[in-house]
């Protein structure tokens, strides 16, 4: 069988792929989460031809995809409110709902079970390609089974060419892993393959959701997969994989350690130039803090692993919370939950603009066990103590000296009124802060330490944590938090907040953010029920 690769562009193509699938062929389309190996779903003799050309297990369960909200109870029996909740918030998107089924799904889609995932894409081409066709498709990953998802077209004919008859191409998929699926049937939607919708996200929606253990360690012996992806060693490249959990710098000192000259190593950009100098390759997976960057590249970099020719790598896991849970489970998946763990203490990292609530989230963190680090407090003290720090800012910033050292107030107003300043003197206390921090991270007696740190990626003190959070909050409540907490005016306060980072910063560089709409309440509820799961 020739196989072609026919742009998703071109409205020709989408006539002539549907017309495949309404006559029981296999092809392949674009999503925004990976490359799909669609069949229709209500056809029996069709979805067996999926099995065939991926080599997939006959017990491992399909995901129908649809075009259009409709078409969920024409698929699905008895759907809770919860559901039609979650599809109003993430659909189209990369979400699955394992829900009952009705009849008109085939036994071969659902192996047995009977319940079916069902999700609507987000990318155009698989939007239209549906509609086209007219009916729900069924569609795994368009890879060969075990194999890491294909996330090009490129990738698909390495794996499908001469099993297919078309491949779409609707160029890279912009979320780079599998969708979220998530068991609707209980009370509490469990997530079952952690995805680009997060635990906390869903929670958010519904009030509360929880995360199958399957997710972290692997099936039980016997154990039936209620969702694709959850019992095979999945998503492997060719060489044995040693996956490395911790925090960025913890990773990174163990990956020195035991990465040689004949070792491949998979990291992050900061580390990439000094693990050259020592390891046989360097691949990389974005910077340290980059979770939606690491999801994009990962099938791509083991598929580039593979073509290398390593036979074993070393691989700095991403923080295995919150955003970086759906990579990090692919990663665990690829190395069979072969796992080595670096660092002894939980370090959390706490961020946020002025007002966010961070000062709340220590205070919870701390009735919890949890010893708290506050970076302000620390730079107060070497105010106080530090003639070295002292004569550094003194002479970068003449104009803040008084009688007694440094005048703060003044050379907050320096430093807010100009980016460039500012910069200048974050770069020298960054360096005494930093040394402190650490000193007291090591003497901390205990297991959970909370960094509060407004300026956490900046200073690179994210690399040092195990976890990072971000404080959220709408611009005119902080404005009013400001105002009425130090006692300035509202033009201050603006220019305060427009010196500061927002929302977009920390929803890119943290792995959990926390919404402070201000509900002191709901704000305790959200940071206690974050202390219970990710406190030592």
């Amino acid at each position: 069988m020739d196989t072609r690769i026919l742009s998703g562009e071109l409205k020709e193509n989408i006539t002539y792929a549907a017309e495949l699938l309404r006559r029981g062929e296999v092809v392949a389309m674009p999503t925004e989460t990976v490359y799909g190996l669609a069949a229709d779903a209500g056809s029996e003799a069709a979805v067996v031809k999926i099995f065939a050309a991926k080599g997939r297990p006959q017990d491992n369960p399909l995901i129908v995809h649809i075009a259009d909200i409709r078409q969920l109870a024409d698929i699905c029996e008895d759907i809770p409110p919860q559901a039609y909740a979650l599809a109003e918030r993430f659909w189209p998107g990369p979400l699955t709902m394992v829900l009952k089924k009705s009849g008109s799904v085939c036994g071969a889609v659902t192996c047995g079970l009977d319940t079916v995932g069902v999700r609507m894409p987000a990318h155009d081409v698989a939007a239209r390609l549906i509609r086209a066709c007219g009916r729900p498709l069924a569609a795994p990953s368009a890879n060969s089974s075990g194999r890491p998802s294909p996330t090009t077209a490129a990738h698909v004919l390495e794996d499908m060419a001469g099993k297919i008859p078309c491949i779409i191409d609707g160029g890279a998929c912009s979320v780079g892993v599998e969708s979220t699926v998530v068991d609707m049937r209980g009370e509490t939607p469990v997530i079952l393959r952690p995805g680009a919708v997060t635990e906390e996200m869903i929670a958010a929606v519904l009030g509360g959701a929880a995360t199958d253990g399957a997710a972290e360690h692997g099936l039980q012996n016997g154990e039936q997969p209620r969702s694709p992806g959850m019992k095979y060693r999945h998503y492997a490249p060719r060489a044995e994989l040693t996956l490395l959990e911790g925090s960025p710098e913890a990773t990174a000192e163990k990956m020195r350690a035991i990465c040689g000259e004949y070792d491949a190593a998979l990291c992050f950009d900061e580390y990439a130039e000094e693990l050259a100098k020592s390891c046989g390759a360097v691949f990389t997976l974005g910077e340290s803090f980059d979770h939606r960057e690491h999801a994009r590249r990962l099938f791509a970099v083991l598929r580039d692993i593979d073509a290398h020719g390593a036979e074993r790598v070393c691989v700095q896991s991403p923080r295995i919370y919150g955003r970086n849970a759906a990579t990090v489970n692919r990663l665990r998946r690829a190395c069979g939950f072969k796992t080595v763990r670096c660092g002894e203490k939980q370090i959390i990292g706490v961020t946020g603009r002025s007002g966010s609530g961070k000062s709340e989230f220590c205070r919870e963190l701390r009735a919890w066990g949890a010893e708290v680090l506050d970076a302000d407090g620390i730079y107060k003290e070497l105010l106080e103590d530090s003639a070295e720090l002292n004569a550094a800012i003194a002479a970068r910033f003449p104009s803040a000296r008084s009688t007694s050292g440094i005048d703060r107030v003044k050379l907050a107003e320096i430093v807010f009124a100009d980016g460039a300043e500012r910069a200048d003197l974050n770069a020298i206390t960054h360096a005494f802060v930093i040394r402190e921090m650490k000193r007291r991270m090591a003497a901390a007696e205990s297991g959970t330490v909370v960094l509060d740190v407004p300026l956490l990626f900046e200073s690179g003190l994210d690399r040092v944590c195990t976890v990072t959070v971000g404080m959220i909050c709408p611009d005119e409540l902080l404005l009013r938090r400001i105002t009425e907490r130090d006692g300035i005016d509202e033009a201050r306060a603006r220019a305060r907040l427009a010196a500061q980072n927002g929302t977009e910063y920390y929803d890119r560089r943290c792995d959990i953010l926390l919404e402070n709409s201000g509900d002191i309440a709901a704000l305790k509820k959200k940071i206690k029920a974050f202390a219970a799961k990710y406190t030592m």
